[in-house]
């Protein structure tokens, strides 16, 4: 198994207006005329210091996001030289310094040129664009970065951006609107941007396997979110329950990719809101994909509700049919440390979804920023989380290998700066946005190397000089 570290593009890029890169719906959404992302944690000026940091930590992997509008500015057409140089700058210091990338094509970032033309992702047009964008980035970068992951998160892309209206686009309609949205209609429009976006994944891989694998010896996959979907009692209704939220969370992505259509209780439940697909469409679906990438944090309890059906308006967590007990998704409050979760969602895609190829691409523990150097809690989250996927290794599951989330903090999807994931803070009143190793940094650097890890040897950790030396910064 492949000892791994994960970043985003701009939220660690930053450089969002400089050498020739075009807003994306991301910017809109971060900054709202502000500037409050612009900067992020500045790798596009830093990233050969970065990687030096990734060489002391003891990594053998990193996975990126390529920035879509800083490679084509206008969403197709000419190729931006300046933000060429830049992701073939970072690959070979990368390559250069025995760190193999992965690649993640879309997270969040469509450029926001064609969300104005055309509606983005709810218009099939985008289909075209984002395979015509991936060939750019197969044929300048193939050579060198084996694994691609085409899309972020579909799944939670579209619940927060079409149906929720919490993340870019922030498309959605009342009542369902987590926050105040104008625009958008919650009943059907996260169903028909997956929809596209299987539909453009697949379009991708199916370039990709035609036109550069036997070349590249590359592989294609997609990356979800998932969670441990665990029944709040022992009764049959909050059983099938647990597996509706599963259908829906997991199912939606994966069983077009292995059967080519939809879970059985999401067409029941949304109806004609779901959208069909042809026969070309479904055949072209299926198989799509050399691995899976999974996005895990926590678990929710789940109990029946489906007294929702009979609502004549819903939305897609309407249509699921359960109440779901999760913890707050808009704070910085910790996570609990449920590590049987994930390696219950492990199990079920092994016995489920015929035991695919697995990265697991996001997975850490958040606190508050600014909170401490001594992260204690994220050590014991990386330890029991660790230790879960490695058990489900040794139970067959097919993983190849492990990605923390973070590197170091970075501007958040859902709270910018006021959470913190990183194993490196980020002196955020310092202009040169020093890099500080949290605890957390020397906990993993010393499993990566192959030493003693134990939880109780934290307490050594804690006494390193490098962590008391920057212990001002929080008091």
């Amino acid at each position: 198994m492949t000892s791994l570290l994960i970043l985003l593009s701009v939220p660690v890029e930053g450089a969002a207006n400089e050498d020739g890169r075009t807003p994306s719906i991301w910017d809109s959404f971060a900054n709202a005329g502000s500037g409050y992302g612009d900067v992020a944690c500045d790798g596009y000026h830093k990233y050969k210091e970065d990687v030096r940091l990734m060489v002391e930590t003891g990594l053998d992997a990193y996975r990126f996001s390529i920035s879509w509008s800083r490679l084509l500015p206008n969403g197709r057409g000419p190729v931006n030289p300046k933000g060429l140089q830049y992701y073939n700058n970072l690959i070979n210091e990368l390559i250069s310094n025995g760190i193999l990338p992965h690649a993640t094509l879309y997270n969040s970032d469509l450029p926001q040129a064609l969300e104005d033309e055309y509606g983005g992702w709810l218009n099939r047009d985008i289909i075209r664009d984002f395979t015509d964008y991936a060939d750019v980035c197969f044929r300048e970068f193939g050579d060198r970065v084996l694994y691609w992951s085409t899309i972020n998160e579909p799944n939670v892309f579209a619940l927060g951006g079409y149906d929720q209206g919490t993340i870019p686009p922030q498309r959605c309609s009342p009542p369902f609107c987590v926050r105040k949205g104008a625009r958008g209609n919650s009943t059907y429009e996260a169903y028909l941007a997956v929809h596209h976006i299987l539909l453009a994944h697949s379009s991708a891989a199916k370039l990709y396997r035609r036109k550069y694998r036997d070349k590249q010896h590359g592989f294609v996959g997609i990356s979800l979110y998932t969670v441990g979907a665990f029944p709040v009692t022992n009764t049959e209704k909050d059983k099938i329950a647990s597996q509706r939220v599963r259908d829906f969370f997991s199912g939606w992505i994966m069983e077009p990719l292995l059967h080519g259509d939809y879970p059985i209780s999401m067409k029941t439940n949304a109806g004609e809101r779901i959208p069909t697909f042809t026969n070309r469409e479904s055949d072209q679906v299926k198989g799509s994909y050399d691995f899976i990438g999974i996005i895990h944090y926590c678990n929710v309890n789940v109990t029946d509700n489906s007294d929702a059906l009979n609502i004549k308006v819903r939305d897609v967590y309407a249509d699921m049919a359960a109440t779901l007990g999760t913890p707050g998704v808009l704070t910085n409050e910790e996570y609990p440390i449920t590590p049987w979760g994930l390696r219950e969602e492990l199990e079920k895609f092994k016995l489920l979804y015929g035991n695919p190829p697995i990265f697991i691409y996001e997975n850490g523990q958040r606190t508050a920023r600014n909170s401490s150097l001594q992260d204690v809690s994220r050590v014991k989250y990386l330890h029991g989380y660790i230790g879960a996927v490695l058990d489900a290794l040794r139970d067959g599951s097919n993983i190849k290998g492990y990605f923390a989330w973070s590197f170091m903090d970075l501007l958040e999807l859902l709270d910018g700066y006021e959470s913190s994931f990183g194993l490196y803070y980020v002196d955020r009143d310092d202009p040169e946005l020093k890099r500080y190793p949290k605890l957390s940094a020397k906990w993993y650097s010393r499993f990566l190397k192959g030493r003693s890890t134990s939880i109780v040897e934290t307490i050594e950790l804690q006494k390193d000089e490098s962590l008391v030396s920057v212990r001002h910064l929080f008091e």
